[in-house]
C-alpha cells in the first residue's frame, strides 16, 4: 500500500516533461516543447553532427576506463552510459564565458568543454590531486570533479553570487540585498547532480540563497532514478523540478535522453540567468545504464526489465535515427566509431604509461606560505616512504 501512495503521489497530474525526439529518434515535439523550438532554429545536422561524435566518443572512453578498472589500472570508474544526450545537449547550450561545476559522471561536458579524457582517467588511477587546471582557458571554465555529494551545489551558488557581484560593481552598485531584482550579468554558472544529490542538504541550502539572491545559475539535476541503490521514488514523493519551485525557483521536467529539449531548454535558462532572469532549475529524466561505479552491482536491487525498457531509449541511437532522417549515410557513423575507438586506445595508452606523481605535490599549494603541520606530515611522509626502504634492504 505504502509503495503504491508512493507511485501515485510520485507520478501525479504533471505537464509532459519537454521532448523533440520520441523513443524511436522520430521528431515529435511534445505540447510543452513549443515554446522552446526557436531555440533550435539555427541547429542544424552539421552541429547534429558534432553532439553524436561527442556522444559516440564518450561512450567508447567511458567503456575502455571501466575495463581499465577491471584489469586494475583504476581505482574506480563512474560510468554515464546512457546519460550522454542530456550532457551533451546542455553542455553545447553553453557559452564560452559560462562555468560549469559537475559532479563525477559528467564526462561528455568535460569533453565538450576542452578537458582531455586523459586528465579525467588520471584521476581514478590516483594520479593527481584535480585532474586538469581549472584556470586555463583550454579546459572551457569547467570545474573539477566533486565526490563529496552537493558540495559543488554550494560552489556553484557562491561562484554565480561572485558573478552577480562583479556585475552589479560594474554598475556602480554596491549593495547586495535579498529579494531584489536580479542584475545582468553576461555570464552564467551551471550545476550538476544527480538525483540522489537532491537529498543531500548542500543542493537544497545552495537553492535558498540562488533563489534569495537571484543568481545566474541553472541547476540541473541529472535524474537516473537510482540513487546508487535507492529508487527515485522512495527519496521524493512528488517529481524533483517541484522542489525547485518551492523555493521559488523556475523549473521544469525535459526527456534527458533528448539532447535536442536538453540544449533547447538549456540554451534558454541559461541566457535568462546570464540576463538578469535569476536561477532556473532542470530535471533531465534519464537512466543510468551501468552501475553506480564500478564497485556496484545494479542487478542486485533493480527490477526485472526495467535496464531493457531503457535501453530501448537509448539518447545515442534516437540521435543516429534523427541523423538518418536528415539523410547522414552509414559512412558517417562507420567513420565517427572508428574515430571514437581510436581516442578511446589513445587514452589507454596514455594513462598507461603516466609516471607516478611526486608526492612532495600534495603538500605545495596548501598554504601560501610554510606552515608547520605540513611540515611535520610531509617529514612523516619520508619516514614511511623509508621504512619499505629500509625493509628490502
Amino acid at each position: 500500500m505504502a509503495e503504491q501512495m508512493i507511485e501515485t503521489l510520485h507520478s501525479g497530474a504533471d505537464p509532459e516533461p519537454i521532448r523533440f525526439l520520441d523513443d524511436d529518434g522520430n521528431y515529435a515535439p511534445s505540447a510543452t516543447a513549443a515554446e522552446y523550438a526557436d531555440e533550435l532554429s539555427a541547429v542544424g545536422a552539421d552541429e547534429f553532427r558534432q553532439w553524436y561524435r561527442d556522444m559516440v566518443a564518450t561512450r567508447a572512453f567511458d567503456t575502455e576506463c571501466t575495463h581499465l578498472q577491471r584489469q586494475g589500472q583504476l581505482a574506480l570508474w563512474v560510468p554515464s552510459v546512457g546519460q550522454e544526450g542530456c550532457q551533451v545537449g546542455l553542455a553545447r547550450a553553453a557559452e564560452p564565458q559560462d562555468h560549469i561545476f559537475p559532479a563525477y559522471r559528467e564526462h561528455a561536458v568535460a569533453r565538450i568543454r576542452g578537458v582531455d579524457f586523459v586528465d579525467l582517467a588520471a584521476q581514478f588511477r590516483g594520479l593527481t590531486h584535480g585532474g586538469w587546471d581549472v584556470t586555463d582557458p583550454a579546459n572551457g571554465n569547467f570545474h573539477l570533479y566533486t565526490l563529496v555529494l552537493g558540495a559543488q551545489t554550494q560552489h556553484a551558488t557562491g561562484y554565480a553570487l561572485g558573478q552577480l557581484l562583479d556585475a552589479k560593481r560594474a554598475a556602480g552598485d554596491t549593495a547586495l540585498d535579498a529579494g531584489e531584482a536580479a542584475t545582468a550579468t553576461g555570464d552564467a554558472t551551471m550545476v550538476f547532480y544527480g538525483d540522489g544529490t537532491s537529498s543531500q542538504g548542500d543542493a537544497n541550502e545552495a537553492m535558498v540563497f540562488a533563489a534569495s539572491y537571484q543568481t545566474p545559475e541553472v541547476f540541473v539535476v541529472q535524474n537516473n532514478r537510482w540513487a546508487i541503490s535507492v529508487p527515485v521514488a522512495r527519496q521524493s514523493r512528488t517529481p524533483l523540478y517541484r522542489r525547485a519551485l518551492g523555493f521559488g525557483i523556475r523549473a521544469v521536467q525535459i526527456d534527458g535522453n533528448d539532447p535536442l529539449a536538453a540544449y533547447a531548454v538549456g540554451r534558454r535558462f541559461l541566457r535568462e540567468a546570464r540576463t538578469g532572469g535569476g536561477p532556473g532549475y532542470i530535471e533531465a529524466l534519464t537512466y543510468r545504464i551501468g552501475a553506480h561505479t564500478t564497485s556496484d552491482d545494479p542487478t542486485r536491487y533493480r527490477v526485472e526489465g526495467e535496464l531493457e525498457e531503457w535501453q530501448q531509449r537509448d539518447p545515442i541511437a534516437r540521435l543516429e535515427a534523427h541523423l538518418r532522417s536528415l539523410g547522414v549515410d552509414d559512412a558517417f557513423f562507420a567513420e565517427v566509431a572508428e574515430a571514437a575507438d581510436r581516442e578511446a586506445k589513445r587514452v589507454r595508452d596514455a594513462i598507461l604509461a603516466l609516471p607516478a606523481p611526486d608526492a612532495d605535490a600534495m603538500f605545495a599549494h596548501v598554504y601560501t606560505e610554510q606552515h608547520p603541520r605540513i611540515e611535520e606530515q610531509r617529514e612523516w611522509l619520508d619516514r614511511y616512504e623509508a621504512s619499505f626502504t629500509e625493509e628490502t634492504a
